[in-house]
C-alpha cells in the first residue's frame, strides 16, 4: 500500500498531557512518521487542563464553527491548533465547553465526569472526521489510539463509507494498557441510531452499559488492522483481535526509531 497521508486520531499526547504509555507513543509515532516525509495530522481532545497560554493553541476560525447534533442538542465545535517544537509537528485539539471545561485539577474529564463519556467520545470523533474532511485532506491510514478514540472505526465504515475522504482509508486500531473508570450510559447506542447506525451495527454495545471490553469490540469489529503499544493488554481484546483474524502488529520492545520502522512497514503491509 502506498502511503503518504497518516491521520492520528487519539486519546492523550505528550507534552500537552503529563507522560503516560499512550501520551508518549502518540507523539513519537506521529513525529516518526512525519520525519519519514509522510504527511501527518494529529488530532487529541482539548481537555479543560491544558493550558492555552503555556501550549500556545489558537482558535482556527475557518475550521470552526459548525454544530454536531448529538441526541437532539447543537453542540459547537471549536477546532485549536499548536505546533509542537522542534517537530514542527501540528497537533489540532477538539474543543466544547460542553465536554471539555476548564478546571483546576490535572484528572482529565473522562475520569472526572464519566457521566457525559458517551457523548463525548460521539463529538470528539465526529469532530476530528468532519474537520478532516473541511480540511479536503485524504488520509492513507488512520490510527486511533484510547478508547475515547473506538467509534471512529464504526463512522470511518459505516458514516463515511462513501465519502471520498475515506472510501480507501485503512484504519488501525492501536491496543494500550487502559480502563475505563464507569461504563458509558446505555443509551449511547439510541444516540448513535440517530446518524443511521442499525441495531446489528451497534451489537457490541446496544441495550447496555458498554464496558471497554464492549467498545474494543465494536472497534476491532470495523477496522482494518489492529496494533499493540503495551506489553500488557487485556486477554480478553487478544481474544477478540486473534478471533477477528485481521492484520496484526504484537508488541516488540525497542527503541523510538525502530518502533516508527515498524509501523511504517505494517501500514505498507495493508
Amino acid at each position: 500500500m502506498d502511503i503518504n497521508k497518516v491521520l492520528f486520531i487519539s486519546q492523550e499526547i505528550a507534552p500537552y498531557l503529563p507522560d503516560s504509555e499512550m501520551a508518549t507513543a502518540s507523539r513519537i509515532l506521529a513525529q516518526g512518521v512525519q520525519e519519514k516525509g509522510i504527511e501527518v495530522r494529529t488530532f487529541m481532545p482539548k481537555y479543560g487542563s491544558i493550558n492555552e497560554r503555556r501550549n500556545q493553541l489558537h482558535e482556527v476560525i475557518r475550521l470552526s464553527g459548525m454544530n454536531l447534533i448529538i441526541d437532539d442538542t447543537d453542540h459547537p465545535l471549536v477546532i485549536k491548533v499548536a505546533t509542537l517544537q522542534p517537530a514542527r509537528l501540528q497537533v489540532y485539539f477538539i474543543y466544547n465547553e460542553d465536554y471539555f471545561n476548564p478546571n483546576i485539577t490535572k484528572e482529565l474529564e473522562i475520569d472526572s465526569h464519566p457521566e457525559d463519556n458517551d457523548e463525548r467520545s460521539i463529538f470528539y470523533v465526529r469532530g476530528v472526521l468532519e474537520t478532516v474532511k473541511k480540511l479536503r485532506w485524504i488520509p492513507s491510514v488512520i490510527q486511533c489510539s484510547g478508547w475515547v478514540t473506538a467509534l471512529a472505526p464504526l463512522y470511518i465504515k459505516k458514516f463515511y463509507s462513501d465519502d471520498p475522504s475515506y472510501r480507501d482509508t485503512k484504519v488501525v486500531m492501536s491496543l494500550f494498557d487502559e480502563k475505563m473508570v464507569a461504563p458509558l450510559d446505555e443509551k449511547m447506542a439510541e444516540k448513535l441510531k440517530c446518524d443511521g447506525f442499525t441495531d446489528e451495527d451497534l451489537a457490541p454495545i446496544f441495550d447496555k452499559q458498554a464496558s471497554y471490553i464492549d467498545l474494543m469490540k465494536l472497534a476491532i469489529g470495523n477496522c482494518d488492522a489492529v496494533m499493540q503499544c503495551s506489553p500488557n493488554i487485556d486477554p480478553e481484546v487478544l481474544k477478540l483481535v486473534e478471533e477477528s483474524k485481521l492484520p496484526f502488529l504484537a508488541y516488540q520492545e525497542g527503541d523510538n526509531v525502530e518502533m516508527v520502522n515498524r509501523c511504517m512497514d505494517f501500514y505498507h503491509s495493508l
